[in-house]
């Protein structure tokens, strides 16, 4: 009986360290229940207890960092000042590298909705700029006597794109994003994500310069491998996030032996949130966060 009651103790303990420490990041905020990167998708997300919020920055003409997943207003869902649809013809001539936050703050960014995701609620809203998102969402935290989460930033980055819809150098790119972060937020708090590993090496760099604090590093990856993405980074990065679909048991072993974290990007279907759990993934990123708590 006493053998019982222990593997009983045991496994509820186990169950409670893993609830504690699975991370479980709100996709652009909640992309599939409200407008993507945007004050109110990051507000439901903590609202329904997600434990990271996930969000992508790019930069203006004016330096600002700005909350956005393209460096350019997207014809799916972005609307001009005037009211009309954004169309697929002229959505990248509207650079945003190319225009100050004030002009890029009069484009709406939900009363369309999202064709693609029919749950997302429509309403009036805006790209934001870094600093007043975390403001707006640490106050949130504050008022609603809310558990603090950390903010998985992804720099939106490619090589083909330096100096066109961002900042000629990785450094300065880097340079702007870092000083809005700590100036509002503990580095244990911030995690840095980026599929350009430029980025994240010039990150590391940082790190071991003293010139940043250390923040944990994310590499972002599509279909390549393991072994493969490491050694292109030169280095073990904090987590490895790859497209779900792309995971196995193998892969994810083969991180944690190396004191990787594993994170795959954007689980969606209740299914296969379960199966990433099964396979021993230490987070997961997704659109629905309702759909997960349930």
């Amino acid at each position: 009986m006493r053998i019982s009651i222990f593997s009983i103790i045991a496994l509820f303990m186990i169950n409670s360290v893993n609830a504690q420490t699975f991370d479980f990041e709100g996709h652009r905020g909640c992309r599939g229940l409200m407008p993507e990167n945007t004050i109110p998708a990051f507000k439901k997300a903590l609202d329904l207890g997600v434990t990271t919020l996930e969000l992508d920055v790019c930069i203006s003409k004016d330096h600002q960092v700005v909350v956005s997943h393209e460096p350019y207003m997207n014809s799916l869902f972005c609307s001009k000042p005037d009211g009309s649809p954004v169309t697929k013809a002229e959505e990248k001539s509207l650079n945003l590298y190319t225009m100050t936050y004030d002009e890029i703050k009069k484009y709406d960014s939900g009363l369309r909705g999202n064709v693609l995701y029919p749950e997302q609620q429509k309403l009036a809203t805006y790209k934001p700029l870094l600093k007043d998102m975390i403001a707006a969402c640490e106050t949130y935290i504050k008022e609603h006597k809310l558990k603090p989460v950390k903010y998985n930033i992804e720099i939106k980055s490619e090589e083909q794109e330096y100096g066109i819809s961002q900042p000629k150098t990785v450094e300065e790119f880097s340079d702007l994003v870092y000083k809005e972060i700590i100036k509002q937020l503990p580095p244990e708090r911030v995690i840095l994500q980026s599929f350009d590993f430029n980025i994240l090496k010039h990150w590391n760099l940082q790190f071991k310069s003293k010139k940043y604090k250390k923040v944990t590093l994310s590499a972002l990856v599509e279909r390549e491998g393991v072994e493969p993405s490491f050694e292109k980074l030169g280095f073990l990065p904090d987590i490895f996030s790859p497209y779900y679909k792309q995971l196995t048991v193998g892969k994810v072993k083969m991180c944690h032996d190396k004191g990787v974290k594993v994170v795959p990007w954007t689980v969606n279907d209740v299914d296969a949130m379960k199966e990433m759990k099964e396979i021993g993934v230490d987070g997961l990123i997704s659109d629905y966060p309702d759909r997960f708590v349930k």
